[in-house]
């Protein structure tokens, strides 16, 4: 199969703008599963929780509807970040959407920095999805640093995992070879790449979108510029937990011993 990632810099607040050059940036891209990044839509920077409650939406908004007609379009799922409402409450939330619909939904578990005066943590929990005979978890940005996220998705049977991403630490994309080796699963990480400046907050943002194999091997990783970039995996080698024939990575936990 083919999968990749769109990487870019949203313009704060432009929502439709942001939706087209995603689509500007997928013309000609041929790819089975594409991962966009974290808030990629309305960008990262809210000054407060009145502008967020502005720019968020339902979770079957007009973005949604965007993106449900862009994977119709390119005959590809496509899993996004973006700002939810949901009542009175605002998550940091990702979808995965494929031609015939809503697949999955999570809301990010950690917040990073700020976040925490201006999202509710979420509470969908790490759940695992199939889609053309793989399995999926989804991540967003902060969740990495938790070996618990991404293992309990591996402990769930998740082949793939999809991280999207505001990288504004330099740790995650070195971290991500660890994480895929320890969990023995593709992982996917979707990130946006320059600079957002508003009222005294100053975000750089790392770029170095990639997508790792279970050995570790970075199939792709890009610098900072913005594009698309897709590369074919065999998902079925995340299916294999062996390090060698006397070690299986998940045969071999020791769980009576954990959190003893």
């Amino acid at each position: 199969m083919k999968i990749g990632f769109v990487q870019f810099n949203p313009v704060f607040g432009k929502k439709h703008d942001n939706c087209i050059k995603v689509q500007n940036l997928l013309q000609s891209v041929k790819s089975d599963v594409l991962v966009l990044p974290e808030l990629f839509n309305t960008g990262y920077a809210f000054l407060n929780k009145e502008e967020l409650n502005q720019l968020a939406e339902p979770l079957e908004g007009g973005t949604f509807s965007f993106i449900q007609d862009l994977a119709k379009q390119n005959k590809c799922a496509i899993a996004y970040g973006f700002a939810e409402k949901d009542g009175h409450a605002n998550y940091n939330s990702m979808v995965f959407v494929a031609p015939t619909g809503m697949l999955a939904h999570y809301r990010k578990s950690h917040l990073f920095f700020e976040e925490k005066f201006l999202f509710r943590p979420g509470n969908t929990g790490f759940d695992v999805f199939q889609y053309r005979g793989v399995k999926y978890g989804m991540l967003i940005c902060w969740d990495w640093i938790y070996p618990e996220a991404m293992r309990t998705l591996a402990l769930k049977g998740a082949q793939v995992i999809l991280h999207a991403a505001n990288l504004v630490t330099p740790y995650c994309p070195d971290a991500m070879i660890t994480r895929a080796i320890e969990n023995r699963v593709f992982i996917v990480t979707a990130d946006r790449a320059g600079d957002e400046i508003r009222d005294g907050k100053d975000f750089h943002f790392i770029g170095k979108s990639q997508v790792v194999a279970p050995d570790g091997e970075i199939l792709t990783r890009l610098a900072e510029e913005a594009r698309a970039a897709v590369v074919e995996i065999d998902a079925g080698l995340a299916m294999d937990k062996r390090m060698n024939p006397h070690n299986d990575l998940m045969r071999d936990r020791r769980e009576e011993l954990y959190f003893k």
